[in-house]
């Protein structure tokens, strides 16, 4: 978590005032002179790019470039890419906020065969989060073929370091859905299965996420809609 030097106060009651609401954030900015001062969110966006997912790439690269458009016009929102292919292929993007510079990543990737490495990502965000604070992770997939203990532990590592997983799952898999579920829970996250077949569903669950990586529960708290709902309900 980034460090920062605050003016000291030298009215006792404003200093008892300020520790009485850390939630406002925006407030606490405010009286503690540092209106020029940029909250920056971070997202980072996890991907399985297996061959398994070839059928329902191109829908899912639109959505997903969709939802960087959207993400892009949040307000110091800057968003990662991470994605794993082929034999020990996982690649992560330099942090971008331009939309079209997001989109422009999605296109660039096409998927090979190769089991899922998700346990690279989850390390990548612990790592990333010990540099700068990352807002949320959000992973798409359909399978897990890795030691679920494993994975677990990152997991719970990330919950601890406050950085909340956004299991999006592809599919019906059994297997793949309990350790999604048990990521998403041990992270302090949340879990969603979308249909492949309905585009608009799986891009309001990633505008959703966007919202709260850039806003935090409150401005998740303020979209309409299911997809924002549910994860409402999960979040702890």
């Amino acid at each position: 978590m980034d460090k920062k030097n605050y003016p000291a106060q030298t009215n006792e009651n404003a200093l008892k005032q300020e520790r009485s609401k850390p939630q406002d954030i925006s407030n606490f900015l405010q009286k503690a002179s540092l209106l020029n001062s940029e909250i920056q969110g971070r997202l980072i966006f996890g991907l399985d790019a297996t061959m398994s997912r070839q059928p329902t790439w191109d829908m899912a690269s639109q959505t997903q470039a969709s939802m960087f458009a959207v993400a892009g016009k949040k307000t110091g929102l800057s968003v990662q890419l991470v994605y794993f292919r082929g034999y020990g292929e996982c690649r992560a993007s330099k942090w971008v906020a331009d939309p079209k510079a997001l989109a422009g990543l999605m296109t660039k990737i096409d998927c090979r065969g190769g089991i899922t490495q998700l346990s690279k990502v989850l390390g990548h965000a612990s790592k990333e989060h010990q540099k700068k604070r990352v807002s949320a992770l959000v992973f798409i997939g359909d399978a897990m073929e890795e030691d679920i203990d494993i994975l677990c532990n990152l997991a719970g590592k990330l919950g601890v370091q406050g950085v909340k997983t956004f299991m999006f799952q592809e599919g019906f898999d059994a297997l793949t859905e309990k350790a999604f579920r048990e990521i998403a829970r041990l992270s302090r996250g949340a879990y969603m299965r979308f249909d492949s077949n309905a585009p608009k569903e799986l891009e309001a669950l990633l505008s959703a996420v966007a919202s709260f990586a850039s806003g935090g529960h409150k401005a998740l708290e303020a979209q309409r809609g299911s997809a924002a709902k549910g994860l409402l309900e999960q979040l702890k």
